[in-house]
């Protein structure tokens, strides 16, 4: 029986930057490292070069657990903050709140996800003042433990320093832990114009989960840990839930491709390029609604109806009416160009007549 294998080209396909390929230079790090006989479980010279290029862009020592998917990143560390009768504050908007599949509770042991309100997607200070102290003490009730913000958000908006470290700041002073869920980390890095030492520990950030398969890795993302003192547990829990790879090689050779010679920075750069792109270009449509001006690679708007039927008759790919009628999403990847983006515009302007 023959199958049918249907894509979408990717000059047309906006539903996420996890429909893009890998970025060559992490292709041909995974074929070489193919040949050859290695020790397993982490004991090799790939795993090696990666920790240590990581250790490089945060400028201090970190201890580094290669997962395959952000959503175990999230889970493991997020159990490692949390206790099972703990609570962790994060944005109602948050990938851990919707699109994990309870794994948070389900790697914590139970501990509960409590939404914290704010505008683009991100968390309110004040909130986060009152949320931290609610009901703290009370053994009826779980215990605020850890904080998780996400950079960039679920919206494309990214924080800045100065918010973190109000976040962070808050989170510190009722003695809870914070957690970044960096998905879209050099997306967020390229905006900010920071560092990555700026953006995490030298701002409060215990524990990141540090992105990379959005931005052109294939099956690997990585918990880096910022306090010394939850690398043995990360390990064991990284263990116990089928997260430590016996041939680590293949995710940390991507993971040192990555990050050589500035490739992650660059495809983070394409893709949040074409997403300011993309936006400019709708602005100017009349009919059309801009959201919000994107941050990161995101971008959100409102469409007429029948545009959106038109481009998906084209062969579009995007997300639309999941948040309310007429709004629709679309992400821009490192793999798109300009004339990616200006073909999307005119088939736009075209619906939109």
């Amino acid at each position: 029986m023959s199958t049918t294998i249907v894509t979408t080209p990717s000059s047309r396909a906006f539903i996420s930057d996890n429909m893009a390929g890998a970025s060559p230079q992490i292709a041909q790090a995974v074929a070489d490292a193919a040949t050859g006989q290695v020790l397993p479980y982490g004991n090799d010279p790939f795993t090696d070069g990666a920790r240590r290029r990581l250790c490089e862009i945060f400028e201090r020592d970190v201890d580094v657990f290669p997962v395959s998917t952000g959503s175990a990143a999230n889970g493991l560390s997020l159990a490692a903050l949390t206790p099972p009768w703990g609570s962790v504050l994060s944005h109602p908007d948050s990938h851990i709140n919707h699109d994990e599949c309870g794994a948070p509770e389900f790697f914590t042991n139970g501990a509960k996800l409590v939404g914290v309100p704010g505008g683009d997607s991100k968390i309110d200070p004040e909130a986060l003042r009152a949320a931290v102290r609610r009901r703290a003490g009370d053994v009826h009730s779980v215990q605020p433990s850890a904080v998780s913000i996400s950079q960039a958000t679920e919206s494309g908006s990214v924080y800045t320093l100065q918010e973190i470290r109000r976040l962070t700041g808050t989170a510190k002073e009722a003695g809870l832990r914070v957690h970044m869920d960096g998905a879209r980390f050099a997306n967020a890095l390229d905006h900010l114009g920071t560092t990555p030492a700026e953006m995490t520990w030298k701002a409060g950030i215990d524990v990141l989960s540090f992105g990379a398969t959005k931005n052109g890795a294939m099956t690997a993302d990585v918990i880096v840990s910022f306090d010394p003192a939850l690398a043995t547990e990360l390990a064991f829990r990284a263990k116990r839930a089928g997260q430590l790879a016996s041939k680590m090689r293949f995710h940390t050779a991507q993971i040192d491709a990555y990050l050589t010679d500035g490739l992650w920075l660059h495809n983070a750069r394409q893709a949040n390029a074409m997403a300011a792109r993309l936006g400019d270009g709708l602005k100017a449509i009349p009919g059309t609604g801009l959201l919000a001006v994107p941050e990161a690679n995101i971008v959100f708007c409102r469409l007429p109806q029948h545009v959106t039927e038109g481009l998906l008759a084209e062969g579009y790919a995007f997300y639309h009416d999941r948040w309310e009628p007429g709004i629709v999403r679309f992400v821009t990847a490192f793999s798109h160009t300009a004339d990616d983006i200006d073909q999307l515009l005119d088939a736009v302007r075209r619906h939109s007549c």
